[in-house]
């Protein structure tokens, strides 16, 4: 489904910008629920894994309605991850972020798990999944494109991560829009500077050899697992011996990677 546009864009740049993806009726059905989710959690919501100020975080969402066991199975984003991290890849997590109004949320330039590609290449992908428009005022992603094929992570090598790079844009873009990026990409959240949220899901993709971020096969219920898929049980790596070593040997049977 990629045209060589397409590919070339994701490879040389490191991020691919896929308006509209969506649609109108996906977009509502996954914000419908993740505003219930932010409702029944409340001031629990995103604790399993990982909560900030001046954001929201919701965590371990594949287990928490099926509208996201569809999402992380859309053909133009698997296709993405494919050409990034090769045939062999599984879902890291599904998590999501809400920029709250008026927020100090910036954060400094990273890569995803601090990850440096290694001698096999790329093992980290992530897609951003644009659920309010992404303005240059309410906490768009800034990146720096081509920053994933140097190999180095940003802190190693700037005096200040968190100032501007010479070579950073902005990511904005249409509610509905998923955006693929090279997790290996420097990039970071810049603040909410609007009255109103900014609501983004992350299906974060990883190579096969490498541990989840969440470990979904303790993490999914038995009685979702009972109703998945064979491709969506390999997606999620619930029946890979080599992922359960993984997790093992990474200390994250509790279910989840900090």
């Amino acid at each position: 489904m990629l045209t060589e546009a397409d590919k070339v864009q994701l490879e040389d740049r490191g991020y691919l910008v896929l308006p509209g993806l969506m649609g109108s009726n996906l977009l509502e059905e996954i914000r419908t629920r993740v505003e219930e989710l932010f409702h029944a959690e409340g001031a629990q919501a995103g604790s399993e894994f990982k909560q900030e100020p001046y954001a929201r975080r919701l965590a371990n969402l594949v287990n928490k309605g099926r509208v996201f066991e569809r999402t992380i199975e859309t053909p133009e984003v698997l296709e993405c991850m494919e050409l990034v991290l090769g045939p062999d890849f599984k879902l890291s997590s599904l998590n999501a972020r809400s920029a709250d109004p008026h927020g100090d949320c910036a954060q400094p330039l990273h890569a995803d798990s601090g990850a440096v590609a290694d001698e096999r290449g790329y093992w980290v992908c992530n897609s951003v999944w644009m659920l309010d428009d992404f303005t240059t005022q309410n906490g768009a992603i800034r990146m720096v494109p081509g920053s994933h094929r140097w190999r180095k992570l940003p802190q190693d090598v700037l005096a200040d991560t968190t100032a501007p790079h010479p070579g950073e844009e902005l990511l904005t873009g249409l509610a509905g829009t998923v955006v693929v990026m090279n997790a290996h990409m420097w990039h970071g959240a810049t603040a909410n500077r609007t009255n109103l949220q900014r609501r983004a899901m992350h299906a974060f993709y990883t190579r096969h050899d490498k541990p989840q971020q969440q470990y979904q096969k303790k993490l999914i219920s038995d009685e979702v697992q009972a109703r998945l898929q064979p491709s969506l049980r390999k997606l999620l790596a619930l029946d890979d011996p080599l992922n359960d070593e993984l997790t093992l040997r990474c200390g994250g049977m509790s279910g989840f990677m900090k």
